[in-house]
């Protein structure tokens, strides 16, 4: 009876999670990239304006636009990562895990051991749970990812203080198990190939 509870809450947790990331998804959209690209039409409109009575400053007006175009068009990549990593099906799990890193900017080494391509549903479910992790990782620590026994394990210490039920879930739905050290330590998740 216990076990099932907990299966409900979890699933109750990755829905509300799934809602919640769905709002800042539209926010993001609504107060950034749909901000970017109303301020370029404007900066393009005025350019429009300028340009038959000073070409130079026509010519700094569009360098602008084009600044703020590739800055939109760098927000609108950040954005679609999160939604669904398009790189992951072409750089594997170990890349897009480095890559997710670094754009977190969370200071970690990512480490992977013997991690090989796998269906696409089994790397998308450890990239998300990986990714959680390094919500969730300490500064300065390891998170490793690697193949052990017909399995994927996912290893990093946690912040002090960090809450791992997001984390939990997340490997809980892609059909693994997450244990924590008792003293602390390290966090390990194993998910079945």
């Amino acid at each position: 009876m216990e076990d099932s509870t907990e299966l409900r809450a979890s699933r109750a947790r990755l829905v509300e999670a799934a809602q919640s990331e769905r709002r800042r998804l539209e926010r993001a959209l609504h107060d950034g990239v749909q901000q970017d690209l109303i301020a370029i039409s404007m900066r393009l409109q005025f350019v429009q304006e300028v340009v038959l009575t000073d070409v130079a400053r026509a010519l700094e007006l569009l360098d602008e636009a084009r600044a703020d175009a590739r800055e939109a068009l760098e927000r609108v990549r950040l954005l679609a990562g999160d939604v669904y990593p398009s790189l992951l099906p072409v750089w594997g799990l170990p890349d897009s895990v480095r890559e997710a890193a670094r754009v977190s900017g969370v200071p970690v080494r990512v480490v992977t051991d013997g991690v090989g391509r796998y269906p696409a549903a089994v790397e998308s479910a450890i990239y998300f749970c990986c990714r959680a992790a390094l919500q969730q990782a300490a500064p300065d620590t390891e998170l490793r990812v690697s193949e052990e026994d017909h399995a994927l394990r996912l290893e990093f210490v946690p912040a002090g203080g960090t809450d791992l039920t997001a984390v939990r879930d997340l490997v809980g739905a892609a059909g693994g198990v997450l244990r924590e050290s008792p003293e602390g330590g390290a966090v390990v998740a194993t998910i079945a190939l």
